[in-house]
């Protein structure tokens, strides 16, 4: 009776408010649960947002061909500019205003250890192309290498100021939140350094290990909003809820065609198949090696039967580019879905709003990093030949000997040739 008299008293304004948040909260509640209130297709203005996206991405690929079309040294200058974006993104995503007014020159301490990674990044990266630039002026040849020699101690003591810095500016009632943003500063240094350092690797290898898996990444983006826009039905992965079954296979089918195709048009110009033993940016000629020579292949008769084709030509590089595609459209959205997750763990949408209808630049790099990490060592481990080679000695030999060591090298070595030859 007790609970019958409960159940059948009158409600108050109160109850009849609470009632409400109740079944707001179920209606919401199922529309998450079905999934299908965040795909494109049922977006009223995703037409718009489509709009916006597709004028950016324009823009982005014109500026991207021109600066690729410049050459090496331009691409990696491309490179620091979108490190320093991301890096200021990210530095801005635990940055909070209240605390960073009563820590003066904090935020500068941040970039002393950016600047100071970006130091030894490129500098061991970089230091025996710059060794070959300046090699016929005797002056910059010796300040060049005197450089490189103390490279390491330079970077090293800069880094121990920026630690002694820290330190002292340690301020009472604040110590969590300058520990967790000095921990966030080295996170951010990892990110991104390790990713720009095989980039830029792959830019000098040859501007082709860098274009065409960035191009990869892109088409395979492209594609995937594309065929989620039109055909999307089927949700992905909770992390993102506008990723489809039907974006993510139509864009890993395309993605793998591109692959093939591009890396035969690629291929054919010296100018991205070249590595670059330097920092000039002219023009580069060299023997493209048998990756880039084409190769001519009988087809079996049950095609010609259907096909005009008897013969097809392909270069070998094209398979490595499979490869690189297969990589690209499974493995590389995984680091989209990473950032997507780390956005949701901070409870922001996008990392900035420096493109309009992308984000931020680590919005749009988010699978690139993956993806130039992966390049660098497919290159070095199925591309490159392993072992010394006289370049190699001869850049060691550069770089780590004086005039002086060079030159009794040489006389040393030219009695040893003389002794074999005095033997047979």
């Amino acid at each position: 009776m007790q609970k019958e008299k409960a159940f059948d008293a009158p409600s108050t304004p109160t109850t009849r408010v609470r009632h409400r948040k109740r079944n707001s909260d179920l209606v919401s509640g199922s529309g998450k649960a079905n999934g299908r209130s965040h795909l494109l297709v049922n977006d009223s203005s995703k037409y718009k947002s489509f709009l916006i996206r597709a004028y950016s991405t324009f823009w982005m690929i014109g500026g991207f061909a021109l600066i690729v079309y410049l050459g090496h040294l331009y691409i990696t200058a491309m490179v620091v500019v979108i490190q320093i974006f991301m890096a200021r993104e990210l530095f801005n995503l635990l940055r909070k205003t209240h605390e960073d007014k009563q820590l003066p020159g904090f935020r500068l301490l941040n970039w002393h250890f950016f600047f100071t990674a970006m130091l030894f990044v490129y500098g061991r990266i970089l230091s025996q192309r710059l060794v070959n630039t300046v090699t016929p002026d005797k002056v910059l040849y010796r300040l060049v290498t005197n450089l490189i020699k103390y490279h390491m101690a330079i970077c090293y003591s800069l880094y121990i100021s920026g630690f002694v810095w820290f330190i002292l500016t340690l301020k009472k009632k604040m110590y969590k939140y300058q520990f967790s943003q000095y921990a966030w500063t080295h996170m951010i240094l990892i990110v991104v350094f390790t990713q720009s350092s095989f980039t830029v690797a792959n830019i000098f290898e040859g501007i082709f290990w860098f274009l065409l898996p960035a191009s990869l990444i892109v088409i395979n983006d492209i594609f995937a909003y594309i065929c989620g826009f039109f055909f999307g039905r089927t949700p992905l992965i909770k992390l993102s809820p506008k990723k489809t079954w039907e974006g993510f296979i139509g864009a890993s089918i395309t993605t793998m065609f591109s692959a093939f195709l591009l890396a035969n048009i690629m291929g054919r110009f010296l100018w991205l198949t070249c590595p670059r033993e330097d920092l000039s940016t002219g023009w580069l000629h060299c023997d493209p090696g048998p990756l880039y020579k084409q190769e001519t292949h009988v087809l079996p008769g049950w095609i010609s039967v259907w096909f005009p084709w008897k013969e097809i030509s392909i270069l070998p590089v094209q398979w490595h580019a499979l490869c690189l595609g297969l990589f690209a459209s499974i493995i590389a959205p995984f680091g989209g879905f990473f950032a997507s997750g780390f956005k949701r763990a901070f409870k922001v949408k996008d990392f900035g709003d420096s493109i309009p209808g992308h984000g931020g630049i680590t919005d749009r790099m988010d699978c690139q990093m993956v993806m130039a990490v992966f390049a660098y060592i497919y290159h070095q481990s199925f591309v490159v030949t392993q072992g010394l080679s006289v370049d190699k000695l001869l850049d060691q030999i550069i770089t780590s000997l004086t005039l002086e060591e060079q030159h009794a090298l040489l006389m040393k070595l030219g009695q040893v040739l003389q002794e074999k030859a005095i033997g047979s």
